[in-house]
């Protein structure tokens, strides 16, 4: 059967795996997993099944995984001045993130602008350890620590940053590493007990779990951040609020389903490949960012000269393919992309991302292909503006 839609924008959020969807609902009807009695007892089982399947997706201490609503309020959490060291205050006194994170770290957190350093990437996308090493040695350490933020895999063109080095220098220099491993978790071995990060920050709706939930993950409890939200002494008083059980539960299936395929990730990487030889095979002017780097094997972020983005994008989902025009969140704004502006393309509007899954299907990979052919037909319509065909 010919495929009449394909939906190629894993990194924008996963389709609901089958397995998350069953957990939600078996969950629904779940009690206060902080009630003592046995319906409180029934719920915090799932909750704690849920907190173990996290865990094992990044090779952690289930004790170390704290739920939250996702990933922007788990960067909000850690990306804060105020930490403790058992009863004792701890003081990050400057943030460093890089110049092609997303938005949730480059937002900052709850540090004054003041306070916070953007690291450049190079065109690569990879970040300057020249620059970063530099930033750190001339940081002031009476002030307080360092804190480092940066994407272990990039949402755009899925470039992975050299995260072992990164952790090094900024060890070296005393300061903590966060790292927003939201897109890589599931698609390559992620595991924080190999000591390249301190915590990370994980999302449920990128593997496949439902949208609303996430988690930080931390190396050990010895420091953490003081709360964004705080009340109730829910996770260890790391985050209050009553559990969201049922999406917690949906987490953990997606995520127990997410580590068992990992093996067969390569699948996915032929596809990708399959896709950008027939890319690079179609028109001289294609470009795929970070192609030099090493990648997500589910990622290709391109462009052709002239090219809209916008238009192309639509253009693509009449042919019955849905990708994206970079990040998706920007509430559906489509603009010049930060990541290529960090990496000196300007501000380069005409890029789109094709991003797969485990379920993409070479029919997916053929719709694309027939979509693309149709928009190089009509190229001078598309990048006019024109979305009709001629």
């Amino acid at each position: 059967m010919v495929a009449t839609r394909a939906y190629l924008d894993h990194n924008a959020s996963a389709p609901l795996r089958e397995s998350a969807r069953v957990a939600m609902i078996e969950a629904l009807s779940a009690s206060n997993a902080s009630s003592v009695h046995a319906e409180g007892r029934v719920a915090r089982k799932i909750v704690e099944e849920a907190r173990r399947n996290v865990a094992s997706l990044v090779n952690a201490d289930p004790a170390h995984v704290i739920f939250t609503s996702g990933a922007t309020e788990s960067a909000s959490t850690l990306l804060v001045s105020e930490w403790r060291m058992g009863r004792g205050p701890v003081r990050m006194s400057h943030l460093y993130v890089c110049e092609a994170d997303h938005p949730c770290l480059l937002g900052g957190g709850r540090f004054d602008s003041s306070a916070v350093t953007r690291l450049p990437v190079d065109s690569d996308g990879v970040l300057d350890l020249a620059f970063l090493k530099s930033a750190l040695d001339a940081h002031d350490k009476e002030a307080g620590l360092p804190l480092v933020a940066v994407h272990l895999a990039n949402n755009e063109t899925g470039v992975i940053q050299p995260v072992e080095r990164i952790t090094e220098i900024v060890h070296a220099a005393g300061g903590v590493v966060i790292l927003d491993a939201v897109q890589a978790v599931g698609r390559i071995p992620v595991d924080i007990a190999a000591g390249y990060a301190d915590y990370m920050i994980l999302s449920s709706h990128k593997i496949g779990g439902p949208k609303g939930v996430g988690a930080i993950v931390a190396a050990s409890d010895l420091m953490m951040p003081k709360p964004l939200i705080a009340g109730g002494g829910q996770e260890k008083g790391h985050r209050a609020g009553t559990e969201n059980v049922p999406g917690i539960a949906g987490f953990g299936a997606a995520a127990r389903e997410a580590l068992a395929e990992l093996p067969l990730i390569d699948s996915v990487r032929e596809r990708r490949d399959s896709l950008e030889e027939h890319l690079l095979a179609s028109d001289s002017g294609v470009e795929i960012f970070g192609a030099r780097a090493q990648r997500l094997p589910n990622t290709t972020f391109f462009a052709l000269a002239g090219m809209k983005a916008e238009t192309s994008q639509i253009a693509f989902d009449l042919a019955g393919v849905a990708i994206s025009a970079g990040s998706a969140c920007s509430s559906g704004k489509v603009g010049p992309s930060h990541v290529l502006k960090a990496m000196g393309f300007g501000d380069r509007a005409g890029a789109l991302r094709v991003s797969m899954g485990m379920a993409t299907t070479d029919d997916d990979i053929d719709l694309f292909r027939r979509a693309w052919a149709g928009i190089l037909a009509r190229r001078p319509k598309v990048m006019d503006g024109a979305t009709k065909a001629a």
